[in-house]
């Protein structure tokens, strides 16, 4: 998995073979994730949980605050609450279960 700031999206590779991608947009402090998709041969291996998971990774450790537009983004907060922190107030009640 790796950060391409010019094409705004992470990408995730098999081989080399870029298989994958979740496209964003920057503002200062903030990422907002906005569509993921993972090439129909390699869907089913979890690859797109794992493009996710180092995303998410990332903008921590940049300190980013995460509005996940992308419906594939906010389920995976939804289903890994330990991200949930990263949302945004306004997304982060419609993604937790705790309620």
């Amino acid at each position: 998995m790796r950060d391409v700031p010019d094409q705004s999206r992470f990408e995730i590779t098999v081989d080399g073979k870029l298989v994958g991608f979740s496209e964003y947009h920057s503002r200062p402090g903030r990422i907002v994730f906005t569509h993921t998709e993972v090439s129909e041969e390699y869907q089913g291996q979890g690859l797109a949980g794992k493009l996710i998971r180092g995303a998410l990774d990332t903008s921590r450790r940049r300190q980013l605050t995460v509005t996940p537009l992308c419906p594939y983004v906010a389920a995976f907060i939804r289903r890994h609450q330990d991200y949930l922190d990263l949302v945004d107030e306004v997304h982060r009640g419609q993604l937790s279960t705790s309620e």
